[in-house]
């Protein structure tokens, strides 16, 4: 069995026509849709103290998404305040990950022995992990990393790309041509394999040889959350499995390139269900008296 980590941001997406909060953030995320894509999937972040960390922890317990080397602090847990416009989710502003952002994780012994047991280890541009990254270098597993909107910035692909095997990019603004540079460039800093969703254009995978472009399928959205998250599981799940069974010859580029275009018509499909679910991957609550009065009165600091 693929086992994934999803270490980094965990929040609460919340809501503000409706008043509900739906479990979320991007390394939270793949580890959930891992787990649908039958991964053994654990979660590593930090939880606040508050209802928004209650409810994702409950979620995580019920979806039996470990959560053993989570850390907790007393705060307030991220949440992103969101809208949909035509199925579209738009952001309204975050609390930047809340208690993570004061406490980012910080490897230990003990954390690095147990991360040996995953195949992939999956985090995010919003996890304040940067720095950690270099000590999964000899670990054994692949490390994969979403850049979303953030492949813009070289300071920050100059420090990550070498540690990673996987990036993913959102690139949803620029032309194919755009993002077929975009994704060499990627690679030539470091990173192994490089996919770039692109919305209702599909996405684009680069592994160094091979350039593959997938078609989406083609939906009416009922809420766009989380599309790409899922389209990322799916991809290091598929990859994870196929080099497992097949060892030597995931070196051969054109039997990658046919793993590669099995897998990702599999992610835009599992894509396209989870554009059919309110939130990341539903279990909504009402937004808890406790937290709205912040939460729906927040202004950026």
């Amino acid at each position: 069995m693929v086992k994934v980590l999803g270490i980094g941001d965990n929040l609460c997406d919340v809501y503000l026509h409706t008043k509900t909060m739906y479990p979320g953030g991007q390394a939270l995320n793949v580890a959930v849709f891992s787990g649908m894509l039958r991964a053994k999937a654990d979660f590593m972040g930090a939880f606040g103290s508050d209802a928004v960390a209650a409810h994702v922890k409950s979620t995580l317990d019920r979806l039996g998404v470990g959560r053993s080397r989570c850390r907790e602090y007393e705060g307030e847990n991220g949440f992103a305040r969101v809208i949909l416009e035509n199925g579209d989710r738009v952001f309204r502003g975050s609390n930047r990950g809340g208690v993570l952002r004061e406490h980012p994780i910080e490897l230990d012994e003990d954390d690095l022995e147990y991360m040996k047991a995953f195949d992939v280890v999956h985090t995010s541009n919003n996890s304040y992990f940067d720095p950690q990254l270099s000590l999964l270098a000899k670990l054994g597993t692949r490390v994969s990393y979403d850049f979303s909107y953030r492949w813009n910035e070289p300071d920050r692909v100059e420090r990550v790309c070498p540690y990673i095997d996987f990036g993913f990019l959102s690139c949803g603004g620029v032309t194919a041509g755009e993002a077929e540079k975009i994704c060499a460039s990627i690679y030539g800093a470091g990173c192994k394999t490089v996919v770039a969703t692109m919305g209702g254009r599909g996405a684009l995978l680069f592994d160094g040889v091979n350039m593959l472009y997938n078609q989406p399928e083609l939906i009416e959205a009922v809420d766009t959350m989380g599309a790409g998250d899922s389209f990322a599981a799916c991809v290091l799940v598929g990859a994870a499995q196929a080099i497992g069974e097949n060892p030597e010859r995931w070196g051969n580029a054109a039997f990658r390139k046919d793993c590669y275009g099995r897998i990702m018509a599999r992610a835009a499909a599992f894509a396209a269900r989870t554009c059919m679910t309110n939130g990341s991957f539903g279990y909504g609550t009402p937004l808890p008296d406790s937290v709205a009065g912040r939460v729906l009165n927040w202004t950026e600091g």
